[in-house]
């Protein structure tokens, strides 16, 4: 019950949607124009570099607030499964932001909030991310490349600091919070489907900052 909890939270926190209503303010449903999703990089090619670092960062801080809540309520009761509790927290998150009810469940792809997810799961984590996220991104402009990557490398490196005895959990809970992060995986790339097609026929879009509108 108290993982259901977590999520719905988390849930509730993934519902703001910041590039809907940066859109809103543009006189524009963001999910009507480019690739029709209420994302970051949506927001950068349809309102310029402003709109997206204001939706980067919000979306990622809905995420870091969910899981400060959700340390702030259960810390005392449930501290000893908390890393647990914190990444079903921000998997709900992700899930509001990707497919919010007040919104027709027609959100984002989630990378911003997993960007935040990270941050407050593991700092360490979100530095070997980062590092491999723009590494990658000044060798090949594909933000999808990037992300989805990102993503790959934060699931082996939360295993190899599981083994390490990193989030004071038991096998049993450790296999659960690599199942909960292998699931979060699976939708990332779900999500990407789309890029992943046009990256395999060499059509995917770059993103290259100076050819971008400013917001």
């Amino acid at each position: 019950m108290i993982r259901l909890v977590c999520l719905l939270i988390g849930y509730v926190f993934g519902l703001f949607q910041t590039s809907y209503f940066l859109g809103k303010a543009h006189h524009m449903d963001i999910r009507e124009y480019g690739s029709g999703n209420a994302g970051t990089t949506n927001a950068l090619r349809t309102m310029g570099k402003k709109a997206a670092a204001i939706t980067l960062l919000c979306d990622c801080l809905k995420c870091v607030l969910a899981v400060g809540l959700i340390r702030l309520l259960f810390r005392e009761s449930h501290g000893e499964i908390m890393s647990l509790l914190v990444l079903y927290g921000a998997a709900g998150c992700i899930l509001g932001h990707n497919y919010p009810v007040t919104m027709g469940f027609k959100g984002g792809k989630g990378i911003a909030a997993s960007v935040g997810m990270i941050l407050a799961f593991d700092w360490r984590l979100f530095l070997i991310a980062a590092v491999v996220f723009f590494g990658l991104f000044f060798l090949c402009h594909y933000v999808s490349v990037c992300s989805l990557t990102s993503y790959l490398v934060v699931f082996a490196g939360m295993v190899i600091s599981g083994r390490m005895g990193r989030y004071g959990l038991d096998l049993n809970g450790r296999l659960e919070l690599y199942g909960v992060m292998g699931c979060l995986l699976l939708l990332a790339f779900y999500r990407h489907r789309e890029n992943i097609r046009r990256l395999l026929k060499g059509t995917e879009n770059k993103i290259t900052f100076s050819k971008t509108k400013e917001g």
